[in-house]
């Protein structure tokens, strides 16, 4: 028992985290599993027998496939406007001196502090007092907005953390201002570029609160989600959930495959 006791302690951090991850990740699990199911009604949430079909059809006789279309072209787009705009926000703030450098982040954090609701209620008045129409880009725009915050969070990180001193090594072997930032600058903050625009892609995929102030007529996937579960769930909801986490997690596992050759190179 006192062994017990002592080696638990010792891997209290691990256990601990262990636990958390299986947490995290047992609603994926269950959406998996019920991704196999045939319900004998329109509600998906008690197993009644193994099926394929909803992974053979995936679109079924619903328009779900067009309101994921819909839900990545937003995303794609938006984690575009997001990463331009972010990554020159967040070197103007890491690197230049100005008056308005306090106020403007403090603004850009306003949009994380801020629950969602109170940003969606902003931009719907915004929107409604320019007199424009609600609808695909009114969305875009909200995404944008929202997902800039964390995007420049991300880069400006990244950027404070380099070190400057290899810049100016670029200049002294009479490298230009261009020829610096695309060979020197540019790949050392590749990392919090790529982790701001995974992180912008994924809020703006996933929501529904600013989405649904700002969306019109127009359906995204998780606007699809929730008014069908008023009226039952198609199994081909979890099959597209599963595909979606399975894709995230091989992106994860490659950047980390890549890494890993990346560090073991360096090293040799």
């Amino acid at each position: 028992m006192t062994r017990l006791l002592r080696s638990l302690r010792r891997n209290l951090v691990v256990i601990t985290g262990l636990l958390t991850l299986a947490y995290l990740v047992l609603p994926n699990l269950v959406v998996l599993v019920f991704s196999f199911n045939r319900p004998n009604g329109r509600f998906n949430y008690a197993w009644q027998r193994f099926s394929l079909d909803a992974w053979k059809d995936p679109c079924g006789a619903f328009d779900l496939c067009g309101s994921l279309s819909l839900s990545l072209r937003i995303a794609a787009l938006a984690t575009l406007g997001a990463t331009v705009l972010g990554t020159t926000t967040a070197f103007a703030l890491a690197r230049h001196r100005f008056r308005a450098r306090g106020a403007v982040n403090s603004l850009i954090f306003l949009p994380m502090a801020m629950p969602e609701v109170v940003t969606a209620a902003s931009l719907l008045t915004l929107f409604l007092n320019m007199g424009a129409e609600l609808g695909f880009l009114t969305v875009l725009v909200a995404h944008v907005t929202f997902c800039l915050s964390f995007v420049v969070t991300a880069v400006k990180a990244r950027v404070m953390s380099m070190d400057p001193r290899l810049e100016e090594a670029a200049r002294d072997l009479y490298a230009g201002p261009v020829q610096t930032f695309l060979r020197v600058t540019l790949p050392i903050a590749a990392p919090g570029i790529a982790a701001g625009a995974l992180l912008a892609f994924a809020l703006s995929f996933d929501d529904f609160v600013i989405t649904n102030f700002n969306a019109g007529s127009t359906v995204t996937f998780p606007m699809y989600v929730w008014g069908s579960a008023q009226r039952g769930t198609p199994v081909q909801v979890n099959v597209i959930g599963t595909a979606m986490f399975v894709i995230s997690v091989a992106v994860v596992g490659v950047g980390q495959l890549v890494a890993g050759r990346r560090k073991s190179h360096a090293q040799k």
